[in-house]
């Protein structure tokens, strides 16, 4: 074949050269075997892939070539007998080794079924070299009412990517949210899918702790079946809900929690209602301090919590750096509600500015030294509240528009899960929970005590109570 030299930019005429690839006869038995062998290695592959399919369709097969319809039958039989023990005799084990690796693996093909088409859709495929490059699937694990998906991120994406797409995601698998965690590594997010909702029906008033654990008091359920315990030592906490939310909720369950502390004297309830009393006063016998109508009053509680709190970092300087309570020097909790009526309602500018002095150094400072605030407020904004950022604890009950959640939990937080906006009005109590440094709110739903159950734990647990500056015994 004579050689052909290419000059760049000139053209060159000349025929085609005819390439043939050479026709290799082979016998056909050396084909059936190869086809043979092949299907048979992509039959093993199948049968080690899907074992858990394979396996007991031979099993059982062995056993009706074996024994008859008996064999299967009968395994069957033994098999929810014993599934049945086990669930009713240790039920928790039974769910963790049993049901929940079953039902993970069923959940896993769902999710496989529509990954493709769900990345897709929302954004969350990349194309790079002419490829497109997903979100790989790792893993599912099923517990009561949510599945938590291990998903191994594509190079650039963030959490965050998943957090702003939860909503579409949640249509598309027919879950009803979606929240994107943080895995264990760098590429890996947790995607939290909730099927049920266990917060749909009321939580009852827990049972009071015999000693109050402050960094772990129950106060209602998680959105995962679970019981939620609220920390108190090291923070203040901020309630904030529309009108009906279920802000009382929070309250009462916080003050059930410490009742049997109250009692010991471990535990100093200090509570301020500027409505009269409305929210407060049928619990009124476990403050040792309460204040409901006497603004003036209001104020000099606030501003001797601060002196409380000044006094003990004096003391506390250099020895260690968190307060454990005692009898002599208790617990101490300012209760307020509606906040709002002390620093922005409040007509008086001399009183107004006094207490934003006092609640400035009482919750930058309290909280290392056991005096702690609990505050409710329904109205956000900056100017309402201008010392909002020195709650580390927010929760975030319904409230009215979209834009007051970040205002309330922190930027980014609704994207993160934290629908406040869209709690149903049937479902007072329910409230996503934020705390300083973790960047997924938790949904819990707070325990809800009557007005006779508030009446009753303030009759058993309640030792003195000083209304407005007046000194009364026992309880109302």
């Amino acid at each position: 074949m004579p050689l052909v030299n290419v000059i760049r930019g000139e053209r060159i005429d000349a025929a085609p050269l005819n390439v043939r690839t050479p026709f290799v006869r082979i016998p056909m038995w050396l084909a059936l075997s190869w086809w043979t062998l092949k299907g048979l290695a992509r039959l093993a592959v199948v049968l080690v892939r899907f074992w858990y399919v394979t396996a007991p369709a031979v099993f059982f097969g062995w056993l009706y070539l074996r024994f008859g319809w008996v064999g299967p039958v009968g395994v069957v039989v033994l098999v929810a007998a014993v599934a049945a023990g086990w669930g009713f005799g240790h039920r928790s084990s039974w769910l963790r080794f049993g049901w929940w690796p079953v039902l993970a693996r069923f959940r896993r093909w769902l999710y496989r079924r529509n990954w493709h088409a769900a990345m897709v859709t929302a954004k969350l495929a990349v194309s790079f070299d002419s490829h497109t490059v997903l979100p790989v699937l790792r893993k599912v694990q099923c517990a009561g009412g949510v599945d938590v998906v291990t998903v191994r991120m594509v190079t650039g994406q963030i959490p965050d990517d998943f957090a702003k797409v939860a909503e579409r995601l949640a249509h598309t698998f027919g879950v009803r949210q979606v929240k994107a965690v943080p895995g264990g590594r760098p590429d890996v997010v947790l995607l939290h899918l909730f099927r049920g909702d266990p917060l749909a029906k009321l939580v009852r008033p827990l049972p009071v702790p015999a000693v109050p654990e402050f960094t772990a008091l129950p106060v209602g359920r998680r959105e995962d079946g679970e019981g939620y315990d609220l920390r108190l030592f090291g923070t203040q906490v901020l309630v904030v809900g529309a009108t009906g939310a279920g802000k009382g909720s929070v309250i009462w369950s916080l003050v059930r929690s410490l009742a049997n502390g109250v009692t010991s004297g471990l535990v100093q309830l200090w509570g301020l209602d500027p409505k009269g009393g409305m929210e407060l006063g049928m619990g009124a016998p476990m403050f040792a301090r309460f204040a409901r109508k006497d603004y003036p009053a209001m104020v000099e509680l606030i501003e001797e919590a601060a002196t409380v709190a000044k006094d003990r970092a004096g003391k506390l300087y250099g020895r260690t750096r968190q307060h454990v309570p005692t009898p002599d020097e208790p617990l101490i909790v300012v209760v307020i509600d509606e906040l709002a009526n002390l620093t922005a309602y409040l007509t008086d500018r001399q009183l107004k500015d006094r207490v934003k002095a006092a609640l400035s150094i009482l919750l930058s400072q309290g909280r290392a030294v056991g005096v702690h605030v609990l505050a409710a407020i329904q109205d956000p904004r900056k100017e309402v509240l201008p010392f909002r950022d020195l709650f580390p604890t927010r929760i975030g009950l319904r409230l009215a528009e979209a834009a007051q959640v970040d205002l309330v939990l922190g930027e980014g937080m609704r994207d993160r899960g934290a629908l406040c906006d869209r709690i149903p009005q049937s479902l007072p109590g329910v409230a996503f929970v934020v705390i300083d440094g973790d960047p997924t709110p938790m949904r819990v739903r707070f325990s809800y005590l009557t007005d006779d159950e508030i009446r009753d734990m303030a009759h058993t647990y309640g030792r003195l109570r000083v209304i407005d500056g007046e000194i009364l015994d026992g309880a109302a």
